[in-house]
């Protein structure tokens, strides 16, 4: 097989159809951005939760009322089950402590509570801290002087519903561009192999297989799609730089939002540029196999 002539025919194919070409990257481009920020999402999900839910704990209030007899029940009951794996109990005033250091932003709000606002606390450490609910059934409200069971994972859920939504909205985007790529390479590739008929039917006539004269419509396709994919990677960079670092530097700096480094969007960058070639080489081969005459 003569590599020469394939590679001269992939470049002369890409500058006739220039404008398709370009429309081909574009869209696969944007289809690929799509994909890879719901990957970016997708890795940022997975960091907060191993950022936050090593130190979730779930609060276990007592009631005003709660007698000695009461809280040694919940002490040997926490200590026999097999969700919890390590507690602290805070009275009164180790409770309210606690409330001023966490809400020492918040001068106005820590003025005007008191020592006896704050319940009796266990501060539960759960080997699952998404079973939270687990120690709710444990501990209902009314039953040896516990008020009720708070999970600090039930705001992360939230948190991480909303997340997922984005995540997925990107993926979904991301199959919709997908799709007007697949038809955009379709038609440019058989828009490409009508104006070269003769020269491909020549090449049948002298004996060339079909897999040689489809060969340079793939490769154009495969390029095609590694220039999208190397496009929607440098389109990424630029978000991180110009709007997520931005937006949320304050939550980055504060250590509440992990940030999203270059070398993530640099691990992602193989998955990227894989789906964007074999997308653009798997449409060019069937279209010419099912559509074109070789």
């Amino acid at each position: 097989m003569r590599l020469n002539f394939v590679f001269t025919e992939v470049a002369a194919g890409l500058r006739r159809n220039l404008t398709m070409t370009i429309a081909m990257i574009m869209t696969t481009a944007i289809s690929l951005a799509f994909f890879g920020a719901g990957l970016l999402v997708a890795q940022q999900i997975g960091d907060m939760k191993e950022l936050y839910y090593d130190k979730l704990e779930v609060s276990i209030y007592l009631q005003d009322e709660v007698t000695p007899a009461q809280r040694e029940a919940v002490t040997s009951q926490l200590d026999g089950s097999p969700e919890v794996e390590s507690y602290q109990y805070l009275d009164k005033a180790a409770a309210f402590a606690r409330f001023k250091e966490l809400f020492k932003g918040n001068p106005q709000l820590v003025n005007q509570a008191t020592q006896e606002d704050l319940p009796a606390t266990y501060l539960v450490r759960m080997k699952d801290p998404e079973r939270y609910t687990v120690l709710a059934q444990q501990f209902p409200g009314g039953k040896n002087g516990v008020d009720q069971v708070q999970g600090q994972s039930e705001v992360l859920d939230r948190i991480f519903s909303l997340f997922n939504g984005i995540r997925n909205a990107a993926i979904a985007l991301a199959l919709l561009q997908a799709l007007a790529a697949l038809l955009l390479i379709s038609n440019t590739i058989q828009v490409a192999a009508f104006n070269r008929r003769v020269e491909t039917g020549i090449m049948r006539l002298v004996g060339a297989s079909r897999w040689y004269t489809q060969l340079p419509f793939v490769l154009e396709a495969a390029l095609a799609g590694l220039a999208g994919a190397i496009l929607a990677l440098g389109g990424l960079v630029a978000a991180k730089y110009l709007f997520v670092d931005k937006t949320l530097a304050e939550p980055i700096r504060s250590g509440i939002v992990p940030p999203i480094d270059l070398g993530t969007i640099l691990a992602i960058s193989p998955y990227v540029a894989g789906v964007g070639v074999l997308l653009a080489s798997i449409a060019a081969y069937v279209t010419l196999r099912l559509y074109v005459r070789l």
